[in-house]
């Protein structure tokens, strides 16, 4: 069965002939290969260029071992350039290539060449292209499916796949899996042996099993504001071993920068200003985090927002969570200084939204407290609260958006309502 991922296939199409090393990222089994060697080929032949002008090569391919050597491979390459029309280098799993920044910085100065490849997220990760290729790198960020591309390949209505994609997730081998069990043992394989063996390898982690277990701490407060300090102490509290705070900053940025969980720090919206900590931490990949627990947490107003906040990120914005301070009156009639939370402040470009993931309002009084945050913000910028399901988008008196989950998901130009 084959997935469309249009949505990345017109961004690549977008990147061609710009002079730059393409370079697809992402987790593992997000489809970064499928993309490029697939969908970006068949677009190619379709659209005139012969299969003599796409040279692909797998390093991770037995039959192509010879070829991450550069000594045999730039000279390959360059005897299979024999005109002037456009060749197209697909590359995947670059990193296996010795010296691979020098290749393909050489590779670019032919004028008649495109070159896309992909990489692993063990050695090739998204900081490393900007001092790899200095300058010569053009990044396209990858997701697992999103719920909209997840639906396109679901043989189901939205409800019932919602469900599923809460459980499971979006990585694409998960996704076309026939069985809740063969998913769920994908999910265990993936995590353990490729992504965490992965970071102990490429970090020479000696504590395989505390960075493991503070995944799992991880895993259980997604959506929760932490620090490095924070879950230092939980860890010591529920594991009764201690890791110092360094350590544990350490293996966060190790998460981050393979693309397994991503951070979104606070911004003070009356302050115009950031906060450094506490942060949240949100996961790629639903059903990497349920796996990691056992599937046995899965609160579906946290995993909601979680995928709220994915689908965002996929949606190219730059997301933080919104802090709002304001003056109240306590119970002792005082003003005292209070702190409210946005759940999300967008931005692209010159766009904000402010939205608010509430799983259910049954009532005014759930409405008043969802709302609050929102009214206290003082500028015209569209304000929106994103629920489990609601019969059609519709506004309050005071101009809040409110829209179903599934309306958010399902159209991509879902905020501009």
């Amino acid at each position: 069965m084959e997935i469309k991922r249009d949505y990345y296939l017109n961004k690549i199409i977008m990147k061609q002939h710009n002079g730059l090393i393409k370079v697809v990222t992402g987790i593992r089994r997000c489809g970064k290969s499928y993309l490029l060697f697939h969908l970006y080929k068949k677009y190619l032949l379709e659209n005139g260029i012969d299969k003599e002008h796409i040279l692909e090569i797998a390093f991770d391919s037995f039959e192509n071992r010879q070829f991450r050597n550069p000594e045999v491979l730039y000279p390959y390459i360059k005897s299979k350039i024999i005109d002037d029309r456009m060749y197209y280098i697909l590359l995947d799993e670059v990193q296996l290539l010795g010296e691979f920044e020098s290749v393909l910085n050489g590779l670019i100065r032919i004028e008649n060449v495109d070159v896309y490849v992909t990489g692993s997220n063990a050695k090739f990760l998204s900081k490393d292209i900007i001092t790899e290729f200095r300058g010569r790198g053009d990044e396209l960020h990858m997701y697992p499916l999103s719920f909209s591309e997840f639906m396109s390949v679901y043989d189901g209505n939205k409800y019932d796949g919602w469900n599923e994609y809460v459980l499971y997730g979006g990585l694409p081998p998960v996704v076309l899996l026939p069985s809740p069990e063969q998913k769920i043992e994908f999910l265990k394989n993936l995590f353990k042996e490729t992504y965490i063996n992965d970071l102990v390898g490429r970090h020479k982690i000696k504590n395989k099993e505390e960075f493991e277990e503070l995944i799992d701490i991880l895993s259980s407060g997604i959506g929760s504001l932490t620090n490095p300090k924070k879950l230092a102490d939980t860890f010591q509290s529920k594991k009764q071993k201690k890791l110092s705070t360094n350590t544990v900053k350490n293996y966060l940025d190790y998460l981050c920068d393979a693309f397994i969980v991503d951070k979104a720090v606070r911004y003070d919206i009356k302050g115009k200003k950031y906060i450094d900590t506490p942060q949240k931490y949100y996961f790629t990949d639903v059903g990497l985090r349920n796996v990691r627990i056992n599937f046995r947490q899965i609160e579906e107003n946290h995993t909601m927002e979680n995928i709220i906040f994915n689908e965002l990120l996929i949606r190219n914005f730059n997301v933080d969570i919104g802090l709002v301070i304001v003056n109240q009156k306590d119970k002792n009639d005082k003003f005292v200084r209070k702190q409210l939370e946005v759940d999300f402040v967008c931005n692209k470009g010159s766009k904000r939204y402010y939205i608010q993931s509430a799983f259910a309002i049954p009532d005014p009084n759930k409405m008043k407290q969802e709302s609050n945050s929102l009214l206290r913000i003082n500028d015209s910028f569209k304000k929106i609260i994103i629920v489990k399901d609601t019969p059609a988008p519709w506004y309050t008196e005071e101009g809040i958006l409110i829209m179903s989950i599934y309306d958010f998901l399902l159209n991509m130009n879902s905020l501009d309502l």
